[in-house]
């Protein structure tokens, strides 16, 4: 009974794809493509092919990838286009998720507040008063002082607080509108957002048009 080809070769408009096993030893799918090309070398000539290579799971370096080309080189009309892997695939349980910190007090003027990951603040932010975090910042009081969430360059951070008045919110590099801007007449929490760029305010019910709500405590 005949092995079963460890190489799959499909004609589109562009050219030719050489779809390669991801489970075999290398060296045994170089054997076989090196084979495979000399076999055939009379459907290989004539016009110049262009060639897509796909290499599924495998994960080649460049000296690796340099001995498929060099395989195709022996054929002077094939011409190697891409060489493809599919994306790398991440264990969910060593994906390091940011901490979630937990304050009960009120930050005052003068005093600054920094945590890596995100921070739950029971108390509020006075005006001379600063936090800053790596991730999200949600105040459950008023926010009346200056409060920067993301600030290792997250952008997809958030602020949340119970009453917005703030001296300055930033998020990444983005910095908030003049603080008279923020004035407010709702009695509902609200969240501070990046949008193509530009911080925005919204009720913090409102969040799921903006962000997947199962991403607002991802991690905690």
């Amino acid at each position: 009974m005949a092995s079963k080809s460890r190489i799959t070769i499909k004609g589109n408009k562009e050219g030719l794809v050489f779809l390669l096993d991801d489970k075999c030893e290398f060296s045994e799918l170089l054997n076989e493509l090196d084979s495979k090309l000399d076999k055939h070398v009379q459907q290989f000539t004539g016009p110049l092919i262009h060639i897509f290579i796909k290499l599924g799971d495998r994960q080649l370096e460049e000296d690796d990838q340099e001995q498929i080309r060099s395989i195709f080189r022996k054929q002077g009309n094939l011409l190697i286009q891409s060489i493809e892997s599919n994306p790398p695939k991440v264990d969910p349980l060593a994906i390091v998720h940011p901490s979630l910190h937990t304050l009960n007090g009120i930050v005052r003027s003068g005093q600054t507040i920094e945590y890596d990951g995100h921070l739950l603040l029971l108390g509020d932010v006075n005006p001379g008063g600063i936090v800053r975090c790596t991730g999200d910042v949600y105040v459950m009081g008023a926010i009346k002082g200056t409060v920067h969430a993301g600030f290792a360059g997250n952008e997809h951070a958030i602020i949340a607080a119970s009453l917005m008045k703030p001296t300055q919110l930033r998020i990444a590099e983005v910095i908030s509108r003049p603080p008279d801007e923020w004035a407010s007449a709702e009695s509902l929490m609200e969240v501070a957002f990046l949008h193509e760029g530009v911080m925005e305010i919204d009720k913090l019910s409102s969040l799921g048009r903006h962000r997947k709500i199962d991403m607002l405590f991802k991690g905690v």
